[in-house]
């Protein structure tokens, strides 16, 4: 037997794993205001003043990240017994604020919330290091697989390095947590707490040994 046909039997293949805990350092908040009425540049105009209260508001608790998200006119309307009613027009404003004080979160919404904001569409906690966070968990799981490897070499009596011989990636980069809120009500006064968020990787790494 050659020495390719040896290596060719002698592998095993082992899985991986490495876990890391990140906290969130970054929150991208949704929020704005829905005004409705008959005449719809009447609607307009107390939405564009409403959302200048909101706008400002915020700005006066430090966070000058905030731009348009989503700006929409609709028509409303109403059936009653198959016959359409026309009930005006509904304006969206919405509005992207990125905060990077995680204790302003909450304070944030309740004053937009004060300040007349009727809508919030989500809350997005973000970890900045994602990436980084990721690839060091990546690592932990390359290193997992290797201790395995050499556990199992030592208890066959075969040589205590094995080589990788190809490590492949099972596991993906997380994506950021999102949390969908609607009511007004359920997030006055609501203390906002994004949590740990556990960053994990697996990868399968075949080894040669012999």
């Amino acid at each position: 037997m050659n020495q390719n046909s040896k290596n060719k039997d002698n592998i095993m293949i082992l899985n991986g794993n490495g876990q890391l805990t990140a906290i969130p350092d970054i929150t991208i908040l949704r929020l704005g205001v829905v005004t409705t009425g008959d005449n719809v540049t009447i609607a307009q105009q107390e939405n564009a003043r409403i959302s200048q209260d909101v706008i400002q508001s915020i700005q006066q608790l430090g966070v000058e990240d905030i731009k348009t998200f989503q700006y929409v006119i609709d028509r409303l309307y109403d059936y009653e017994n198959g016959t359409r009613i026309d009930r005006g027009y509904s304006i969206r404003n919405i509005f992207e604020i990125r905060i990077t004080d995680m204790n302003l979160v909450g304070t944030v919404i309740d004053t937009a919330v004060n300040s007349g904001a009727n809508a919030v569409d989500f809350i997005n906690f973000e970890v900045s290091a994602l990436d980084y966070i990721y690839q060091q968990a990546l690592n932990l799981a390359v290193r997992n697989a290797y201790q395995k490897a050499q556990s199992i070499s030592a208890s066959l009596g075969t040589r205590i390095n094995p080589v990788p011989k190809s490590i492949i990636e099972d596991s993906t980069a997380p994506i950021p947590y999102s949390s969908m809120f609607t009511a007004r009500e359920d997030l006055f006064a609501t203390p906002i707490e994004p949590g740990d968020k556990q960053i994990t990787a697996s990868v399968t790494v075949e080894f040669i040994y012999d």
